[in-house]
């Protein structure tokens, strides 16, 4: 009886790796040896990144609010410490939208928040 030298299974899971690994540049996408530690690093930064992400776009919001409302005359920390008070519950991605499209009602939300302060310091 013959023996089986390269089995389905072992080239099955090399053409996946290589597949995975189509589109890298040089020998990473053609060696398999090559293009395994790349779609391993890849998927592991894919991972990784994807809970970044979220972190990323709440630096984001706050930058636009900060911007927005420092233009107001107020800093950030102290927007958000003045709609806490005034019990305004509104998150920083609707904030942030606020700000860029409806500049009216984001003076509204700037203005109770000045208006808490103002009440607590009196």
């Amino acid at each position: 009886m013959s023996r089986a030298v390269d089995g389905s299974r072992r080239k099955d899971h090399r053409k996946k790796i290589l597949k995975q690994a189509k589109g890298y540049w040089g020998r990473r996408h053609s060696n398999f040896k090559t293009a395994k530690d790349a779609v391993t690093k890849g998927l592991f930064y894919a991972y990784r990144d994807r809970r970044d992400r979220k972190g990323d776009f709440r630096r984001i919001w706050i930058i636009r609010i900060n911007a927005a409302c420092r233009a107001e005359g107020l800093s950030y920390s102290r927007l958000v410490d003045g709609l806490a008070k005034a019990g305004v519950t509104i998150n920083r991605k609707a904030l942030a939208n606020m700000a860029i499209e409806d500049s009216a009602a984001f003076k509204a939300v700037v203005t109770q928040a000045k208006a808490a302060l103002g009440a607590q310091a009196s």
